[in-house]
């Protein structure tokens, strides 16, 4: 019987330190043999944001750890490893530069191929790792610093169809916990607020919510919260308004995800209609409830990464470890880590004053 390809994973693109190993079974689906996580939110969270220099410490001082308790956990011998897949990009270049030196370091004591890895395509392949999932798909991608749909057509191979022009979906629902005096990370507690609050109290603004085809802003949106949120004087205008900012992103997401679809069909005429949501913002139950019910009624399916695969980790870096693996797409251990990194090269940088939509 042919050995399995075995992937070491590392991931380090911001406050998580972390690694996991993965494999494939007899039919070429992937099984996760470890996967640990490190987060760093009681380092960052009296700074009410990540800072940079402190994560890349904790990122030195545990990373060597980390990946021993990934190899300890997988049972595997440490001489049975395939190939090193790290991060190494987009990030935050001093904590990108700590588990792709690590990696090229691994890969090179072992002899082994070392894969340099984009952070958004590990999002964008992670729901491989508990779904059956075929080229082309449409792929929703929110998290803190990305909005993105894009269509993926194959490994490495994506077109993007819209974007956010300023904030990213995941920045506003933390800046938005701010402004209610939530500490960081406050995103995931706006969902916990919003079942308290009536999400019709305050009407807010939805940015280029009639133009732009599928783009994304959230920059006004952010700023009608803040001017609300000084006129705030009891716990329940807090539920309301955070009830109200949620359906306000909800309602923004579906008529831009209806416009996406549009888009998807009309660029690649796909036989079969898949809608994958990815990043850490797909943990939230109501965004996934209404794009969920979206999809029925649009006749797509909808998939999505398990809850503990939605923030960052390392098994959806080994993930695409495995796939280039298999391609035998390996990189030279000179290979410089990228702090912007988009999934299509070709696509317009669309952020700053005097965008035109």
């Amino acid at each position: 019987m042919n050995k399995k390809p075995l992937i070491l994973g590392i991931e380090s693109s911001c406050d998580e330190t972390a690694a996991s190993i993965i494999s494939e079974n007899d039919q070429g689906n992937p099984i996760v043999m470890s996967n640990v996580v490190s987060s760093q939110v009681d380092i960052h969270k009296k700074f009410g944001g990540v800072v940079p220099e402190l994560a890349a410490r904790s990122h030195v001082e545990k990373i060597d750890w980390i990946v021993q308790k990934a190899i300890d956990d997988s049972g595997i011998n440490i001489k049975d490893i395939d190939a090193v897949a790290s991060t190494a990009g987009p990030g935050l270049v001093v904590c990108l530069s700590v588990g792709l030196s690590f990696g090229k370091a691994f890969a090179a004591s072992l002899n082994k191929p070392f894969i340099a890895v984009n952070h958004l395509e590990g999002h964008a392949l992670s729901p491989k790792l508990n779904s059956k999932l075929n080229y082309p798909y449409l792929l929703l991608l929110i998290s803190g610093g990305h909005s993105q749909y894009l269509s993926v057509k194959n490994l490495s191979n994506y077109k993007r169809l819209g974007t956010t022009i300023d904030d990213a979906i995941g920045e506003a629902f933390d800046k938005t916990a701010k402004l209610l005096g939530i500490e960081f990370p406050g995103g995931p507690q706006i969902e916990i607020l919003a079942k308290k609050g009536d999400p019709n109290k305050y009407n807010l603004p939805k940015p280029i919510f009639n133009k732009g085809g599928c783009n994304l802003s959230f920059a006004g949106l952010k700023t009608a919260i803040l001017k609300i949120s000084k006129e705030i004087n009891t716990d329940q205008e807090k539920f309301d308004l955070a009830a109200s900012f949620q359906k306000t992103v909800i309602e923004i997401l579906y008529k831009k995800t209806k416009i996406a679809f549009a888009e998807f069909e009309k660029q690649n005429n796909p036989k079969e209609k898949k809608f994958v949501v990815a990043g850490g913002v797909a943990a939230n139950k109501e965004i996934r409830k209404m794009l969920i019910n979206l999809c029925k009624k649009e006749k797509y399916e909808s998939i999505f990464p398990i809850i503990e695969l939605c923030s960052d980790n390392a098994a959806m870096i080994a993930m695409v470890g495995l796939e280039k693996f298999k391609l035998k797409q390996f990189n030279n251990l000179d290979y410089p880590a990228k702090p912007r990194w988009p999934l299509d090269e070709n696509a317009i940088f669309l952020k700053g004053a005097g965008i035109k939509l």
